[in-house]
């Protein structure tokens, strides 16, 4: 067997009606709690005031803050800058992948008394000593992972503009708190989003070369869940708690899974894109789900056919179709898996980059940064460009 090392993950309360624990959780590190929320998601569904009258019949003190779209380097610096000096025991983050990178960001910074560009990667040039507040994550969407991982990305907008993560192990949550329940007001088209990128996380990271029979383990587990219910909690069984849980139970390995064994060349675009455009991060990555399968497969094919990277893609249509995988068919089981995440991209109303304002003038400066990180093969400039211009 391999030589493989795997991180730590956060301590897991996953269940329907989990948050009415919300206050037994954040007593074990202290009294008074800063919450980051988006500032619609709970009060469109009146869960801020349960939240708020859990908290205040525990006697715990809290603070809030709102985040508005992605977190940035300013919003960190100056929530940090508000509340540093406020004895502040536990960070809980209540939202999206965004509100999550968030908390798990302002968590680090507390404990210091510089900018957070000083420790991204490729902006600063200081390493953080780890050292933290405690932090809870809490998702109401099913998609990033951001709940069992260790790094918190960032973005700032603009010609220079930048995706990047503030990065170390004891970044990962020391509690997910999962409750599915929290996702069921979650519109289609989030849902779909969020659920194309737990997709891609689990996808990828299965066909990292850099995979282990941990992360396949897990990955294989997410998407067998995955393929029974995104579509389902997109459309008829959105108010479900059951679809609901199941796709929260992939998202959360999709972390893991990622952070562990790496993702490939769709999130060497998104982390590109995202820095240029406006573009929600789920629909970056679901929208090119498609395009960069077939161009994997394909490559596979040509330049690879007895590697593992044909052979895990095969075995994945066997999966979601329920047939036996057989080893002397994978090349048609492969083409056949393509051909169901186009059908899924065709029925999820996956957006094109050109609804968000992306021109032809653009693509050379996306292809041009973008890697192909820990893809299953590695393709070429021309290849990358072609994956991108499909989805134009």
């Amino acid at each position: 067997m391999q030589k493989f090392t795997f991180t730590k993950t956060p301590r897991l309360v996953f269940g329907a009606g989990g948050i009415k624990k919300v206050s037994n959780i954040v007593s074990q590190f202290g009294k008074t709690v800063l919450i980051i929320t988006d500032g619609v998601t709970l009060d469109a569904t009146g869960r801020w005031d349960e939240i708020v009258r859990i908290f205040n019949h525990a006697s715990i003190a809290f603070y809030h803050t709102l985040l508005q779209g992605e977190p940035t380097p300013d919003f960190v610096d100056a929530t940090t800058d508000r509340f540093r000096e406020k004895d502040i025991d536990v960070v809980l983050s209540i939202g999206g992948g965004s509100v999550l990178d968030a908390g798990k960001a302002v968590s680090a910074m507390l404990t210091q008394e510089v900018s957070v560009t000083e420790f991204m990667e490729g902006i600063g040039d200081k390493t953080h000593d780890g050292q933290k507040l405690p932090f809870i994550a809490t998702p109401t969407t099913s998609g990033t992972g951001s709940e069992a991982t260790k790094n918190a990305v960032l973005r700032r907008m603009g010609a220079d503009g930048f995706k990047k993560s503030i990065r170390h192990d004891n970044f990962v949550p020391d509690i997910a708190l999962i409750d599915p329940e929290l996702m069921i007001s979650c519109p289609a088209h989030i849902t779909a989003a969020c659920g194309m990128d737990a997709f891609s996380h689990l996808l990828e990271s299965y066909l990292s070369p850099r995979a282990n029979p941990m992360t396949d383990a897990l990955a294989y587990s997410g998407l067998s869940v995955l393929k029974d219910n995104l579509v389902s909690a997109c459309t008829s069984g959105a108010s479900n708690v059951d679809v609901r849980a199941g796709m929260a139970y992939a998202a959360y390995l999709s972390g893991i899974t990622l952070a562990n064994a790496g993702l490939g060349v769709i999130h060497g675009f998104a982390s590109v894109i995202g820095g240029f455009f406006d573009i929600p991060h789920g629909v970056v990555c679901g929208t090119l789900l498609c395009s960069s399968t077939k161009k994997n497969v394909v490559a596979l094919k040509e330049r690879d056919p007895d590697g593992v990277g044909l052979e895990k893609y095969a075995k994945l249509d066997a999966l979601f179709t329920g047939k036996q995988y057989q080893k002397e068919q994978k090349q048609i089981l492969a083409d056949n898996f393509v051909e169901k995440i186009y059908e899924w991209t065709d029925l999820l109303n996956m957006p094109r980059f050109s609804v968000y304002g992306v021109t032809g003038t653009d693509i050379d400066k996306i292809v041009k940064k973008t890697k192909n990180r820990d893809n299953p093969i590695e393709l070429t400039t021309q290849e990358i460009r072609e994956i991108f211009m499909e989805r134009m």
